[in-house]
């Protein structure tokens, strides 16, 4: 008789969030997905279960509900720790395909906290070119920078961030003040497909077509650092542009943020989430962002 199959951790993780929180937006907002994606998530995992965990109006659990939150919530904090304190397992191999930038700003500096939490798990790094989801093809799991709509794997959202223009402090000097989104007007502005300007100019009410002219990166990393360099105004994430702004290499030029259109995300294809050190790593990961 074939074992059961385990649920997506993503249900998991929903269910105990909407448990948690007995909202629907609040858990889609904690979770950086949608209410639709949040209420798919709890059917889907009440349809593999075969029980109605939640009662119709308020989020309060059924018996059933109430007995598996417990379970769910053991599991997950079981991931967060050492698999057996008195056992000595394997060395397991994770292979993790990430964006360039977010590996920098994000990942890099929070790394040292997963190797010391799991020593066992060695994790090898590999690049991946942002929207274009090119990756190599023994990743177990991949960072992908994008909208999210991804057809041929299972994914969790892991980080949303906001957009502001960014540029170096001589700049700012040389081309200010900046007191008005139309003081933009005549400046280069740093390309890429990455962050399209018109996010920024639609947000401020600017009837401006997307800069067809001045240097264009691929990399968000590339685009803080010629920013930096004094070659114009770059449209840059907040959280991935933190290390450029802690530095004081970039600055910013006005005080209003704009929600970006893309986010990053966490993706396996299906199965791969019944390994132990897949489930451990989203579920650290999910933990660690900012």
């Amino acid at each position: 008789m074939p074992a059961p199959r385990i649920p997506p951790i993503q249900c998991l993780l929903t269910f105990e969030a909407l448990a948690r929180l007995r909202s629907v937006t609040q858990a889609a907002d904690e979770l950086c997905v949608t209410p639709s994606a949040v209420s798919h998530r709890i059917r889907q995992l009440e349809q593999q279960l075969g029980v109605k965990l939640f009662g119709r109006a308020d989020f309060s659990l059924t018996t059933e509900g109430s007995e598996y939150l417990a379970q769910v919530r053991e599991a997950l904090a079981c991931l967060q720790r050492f698999p057996s304190r008195g056992a000595t397992p394997g060395r397991r191999k994770l292979r993790l395909a990430v964006t360039p930038t977010f590996a920098r700003s994000i990942l890099m500096p929070r790394l040292r906290q997963f190797a010391e939490a799991y020593p066992e798990i060695d994790l090898t790094l590999q690049v991946s070119i942002p929207l274009l989801d090119v990756v190599a093809e023994d990743a177990d799991l991949t960072i992908r920078f994008g909208t999210g709509r991804y057809q041929d794997v299972e994914f969790m959202c892991i980080l949303k961030d906001e957009v502001t223009p960014l540029a170096s402090p001589a700049f700012a000097r040389e081309h200010g003040p900046f007191d008005k989104p139309e003081d933009l007007q005549g400046v280069p502005l740093l390309r890429s497909p990455l962050e399209p300007w018109r996010t920024w100019f639609a947000a401020h009410h600017l009837d401006w077509p997307e800069p067809a002219d001045g240097s264009q990166f691929n990399d968000i990393g590339l685009m803080c650092d010629g920013a930096a360099a004094g070659m114009g105004v770059a449209l840059v994430r907040l959280k991935l542009g933190a290390p450029w702004l802690d530095n004081g290499t970039l600055v910013r030029l006005y005080p209003h943020n704009v929600p970006s259109p893309h986010a990053h995300y966490l993706c396996w294809r299906a199965g791969a989430m019944e390994r132990w050190e897949c489930a451990t790593f989203a579920a650290w990961l999910r933990q660690a962002m900012p």
